[in-house]
Order: structure tokens, then sequence, then C-alpha cells
């Protein structure tokens, strides 16, 4: 579990930092390079200069972070060109949303007057603390479906972080793959199946699915070790990454307990799918692998990987959502932005 969690943990971080310091090199809504796609820029809280989106819901509501003046990372909504300051928990001084239902509920993590972290729930104005497992004193919320049910991780008794559902005031431990310890939620779809990673017996992360109180092992691509599934549609299909022969990492599709490799751009070695639509396409980025990094946001869609293009004059751009309608949201090099098909 320790070597596949730090892959994830440090390619994450590293492509999080090289996000923060490259400089967005022009501000524009312009069509995606060779797509029926308009990129818009969705800006930044007031006074600061970076925002980065995490989630998006069928009205069109995106979510994520932004730096405010202060310097301070909140809870983002970009809406309709607003851009509003969702806050923290109360004494708190930082906070991220990673996912928006249709009904406009809005989860995440922030810090508390205690300096923990734990997730949260906002509507209609005000941020409620969901808790933590039994004596745990972390936890974060990661997806939502429309029945607010709430999918994400928390620390436990004994110091371990297992995947969690938060629903009517009760945090309920998911448990962990045999013989793993560790274990993560990510996704949640609208018939309460949850998808997410474990440790296994080996010492590695596999994707999973929890459905009707069983933890399902989705395995890996062929003869490989690592798997991390990030979301999962009503139709049950799940996407996420997994580790391949090359040694390089590909975004995967698991449908009817096939586990599919959906390649990457071309002239690319990596790849990683972060949402899926209810008609199967799917979202993410690719990239070539090396030195400076610079992947660029993908649509797979009927069987093809097509690219997306970045801002102008940008090198960066990954996409982490899409709707029924084709708004995908994502991140520029130091901005949300939003992909809208063109009419």
């Amino acid at each position: 579990m320790q070597s596949a969690c730090k892959l994830i943990s440090d390619t994450n971080y590293i492509r999080r930092a090289l996000i923060v310091f490259t400089l967005l090199a022009a501000v524009a809504t312009q069509p995606a390079a060779g797509q029926s796609f308009v990129i818009k820029d969705l800006g930044a809280l007031p006074g600061g200069d970076y925002s980065n989106a995490l989630g998006i819901n069928e009205r069109g509501q995106v979510v994520g972070y932004s730096i405010t003046a202060g310097g301070n990372t909140h809870a983002t909504l970009f809406e309709n060109g607003v851009v509003t300051d969702l806050g923290t928990l109360p004494g708190g001084s930082s906070s991220s949303a990673a996912a928006v239902n249709n009904r406009g509920q809005v989860v995440g993590y922030s810090s508390t007057a205690r300096g923990n972290q734990h997730a949260f729930l906002f509507e209609h104005g005000v941020m409620t603390d969901l808790g933590t497992l039994p004596g745990g004193s972390f936890s974060a919320a990661a997806g939502i479906n429309e029945r607010g049910q709430v999918a994400g991780y928390s620390s436990n008794l004994r110091g371990y972080v297992h995947a969690s559902l938060f629903e009517n005031g009760v945090v309920t431990d998911l448990g962990t793959l045999p013989g793993g310890d560790e274990s993560e939620a990510l996704g949640i779809n609208n018939r309460g199946q949850v998808v997410g990673y474990s440790s296994t017996a080996s010492g590695y992360a596999h994707a999973f699915l929890f459905d009707h109180g069983v933890m399902t092992d989705l395995g890996t691509l062929p003869g490989q070790n690592f798997s991390h599934a990030q979301a999962i549609n009503d139709r049950g299909q799940v996407v996420g990454v997994s580790s391949t022969s090359s040694g390089y990492v590909h975004a995967f599709l698991f449908e009817r307990g096939v586990m599919t490799d959906l390649g990457t751009l071309p002239g690319r070695n990596y790849s990683n799918a972060f949402g899926i639509d209810n008609r199967g396409q799917v979202v993410g980025e690719s990239d070539a692998g090396t030195s400076p990094y610079s992947p660029h946001a993908f649509l797979f869609a009927h069987g093809v990987m097509t690219d997306l293009g970045t801002l102008p004059g940008d090198n960066f751009s990954e996409a982490v959502g899409i709707t029924g309608r084709g708004q995908i949201a994502g991140n520029a090099t130091s901005h949300a932005i939003l992909w809208t098909r063109e009419k």
C-alpha cells in the first residue's frame, strides 16, 4: 500500500506544484484546438491569482478552490461568471470543495479550529462539519449523489484511513480489501455504489467497487499491481488509472467485469481518467511523461481519445468532470476552466 499510494500522492503533488508555479501566458475564451468546444477561464477569488476545479454538476455549477487575497485556500463555487467563496468550518483557515450534486449541495474538506481537517457539506449558505469515524481526527469528502449520500474517507481510532460513507449524521466505515489496512472512497453514483482504492495483502493499492455492503477488488490492467478508481456513473461504469506493462500508468474503463486500457493521446505515455458521464464519455489528462510536465485534457468517446487543447499560450490542461450536456470542467496552469460545446 505504501508504494502504490505514494505513487499517486507524489504524482498529484508534483502536478499541483507545477500548476501553481507555472505562469499562465494568456487568459481568454477561445475554441478548443480542432474541437467544437469553447474554453472559458473561470477566474479566481478577488485578490487571488490561482483557482482549481474539482467537480461539476448538470446545472453547470463548478466547484473547487481558489487562493484568497490573504493567501489562504478556500472552497469555491464558479457559476455564471461569478466566483463565490464558500468559506471554512468555524475557526478554520483553509478549505477545498470536491463535488457538487444537482441540488447544489457541495462537499469537500476544511480545517477546523483545532487544526484538524474534516469533511463538510455546504448547502443554503451554511457549511456543516460531517465529522469523522469514531476516535478519528481527520476526514474528507470526495463525492455526493442526488440522495445526499457522501463518499470520502476518515481516520479511525487506530489512526488508519478508511473509505467512509457520510449519511444522516452517521459516518460508516466501508472497510478495506482483504489484507489491506487503508482505503479511500473517491466517487459515488445515484445507486449508492462507491469507488476508490484500498491497500491489499500484497502491499499495493487496487481499485474497488463497494456495493450492497461488499467491497470488490476491480483488479488492474493485465499483469500489473496498481490501480485507483476515481469516478462511477449511474450505469456502473468505473474509470481511473492503472499501472501498465510499459512502466507507465494509463486511464482505464471498467465495465461488466473487464478493465480496458483507454490508451493515451498520440505521442504520449501517461493518462489518467477523472470523470465519466452517463453516456460513457470519459475525461482526464494525458502526458508524454517527460519534463517539463505538460499534459493536455482529453475526451474519450466512441473509442477515440481527443485532445481538448489549452488556453492560448498555455501548455497545460486537465479535465476533471463532464455533464450530460457535454460541459467539461477542468484546469489550466493557474485557473479553473470550462469547455462548452459550440452550438
